[in-house]
């Protein structure tokens, strides 16, 4: 895919989302400030919740907040511990459990079919960012079975090439052992540290798969070193790590 290919395609996106946005004039309904406080709640009661450099979250404006993913808990703890709203890409199987599907839909989370480009999901995630709100996106795309980094896929590069908008890396450790405390009733020691934003640019170059996996990469070393070395995975070698696409704002 080329830059202006790539661009393009997400003009079209953006045409098709205008005039019907539901993050239009976004504010979080009473459910879902309902649901915050009750998970505040279930936070102090079950963890120890340590969050770290949260300065670095925007106030307002469009930003994509970019997750590690090691327990089904992450997502759920960025949305009720966060200060300002965050909007969510949930796997369509979650989405539409009987179960956890009525949360994510109080929480404004929209689905996205893992294994395929999803033209829906896109042009949702773009609406998101067009609205000036903040865009939660685990680029792993799956849960770690081993609590550290695999390998990311291109999606989070494309929509900030695309978008512009800042990326804050979160990255989460202790929530993995969260299930197993919580039988044993024992708070779990669970830390949120948050870095420094940056944007990706293609520096005028052509934007190809080659060109995203790079921006990938040294997105994802930028969360690597946010980490504890184990959890680091195969971005662990942190000497290595460039910033060619990377400018930190």
């Amino acid at each position: 895919m080329t830059q202006e290919a790539g661009t393009n395609a997400a003009r079209r996106l953006k045409r098709r989302a205008k005039g019907s946005s539901r993050y239009a004039n976004y504010r979080p309904r009473l459910l879902r400030r309902l649901f915050t406080f009750l998970l505040r709640v279930a936070f102090r009661l079950t963890m120890r919740l340590e969050i770290i450099d949260l300065h670095h979250l925007p106030a307002t404006g469009a930003c994509i907040v970019m997750i590690n993913h090691i327990a089904f808990l992450d997502p759920v703890l960025v949305s009720g511990a966060f200060p300002r709203p965050v909007i969510s890409m949930a796997k369509a199987e979650a989405y539409d459990s009987k179960l956890l599907g009525p949360f994510l839909r109080a929480f404004d989370a929209f689905p996205v079919n893992r294994g395929d480009v999803d033209r829906g999901a896109l042009r949702t995630a773009f609406d998101v960012l067009d609205n000036g709100l903040a865009l939660l996106i685990a680029p792993e795309g799956t849960r770690s079975r081993t609590a550290s980094l695999g390998e990311a896929h291109q999606g989070l590069a494309y929509m900030a090439a695309l978008s512009s908008a800042p990326v804050v890396p979160v990255a989460i450790s202790g929530s993995e052992r969260w299930k197993h405390n919580i039988k044993r009733l024992r708070r779990t020691p669970i830390r949120v540290r948050l870095g420094r934003p940056f944007v990706l640019s293609t520096r005028e170059m052509r934007l190809t798969s080659e060109t995203l996996r790079g921006m990938t990469d040294e997105a994802m070393s930028t969360m690597a070193s946010l980490l504890p070395p184990e959890q680091r995975g195969i971005y662990a070698s942190l000497d290595q790590a460039k910033t060619y696409f990377l400018h930190f704002v």
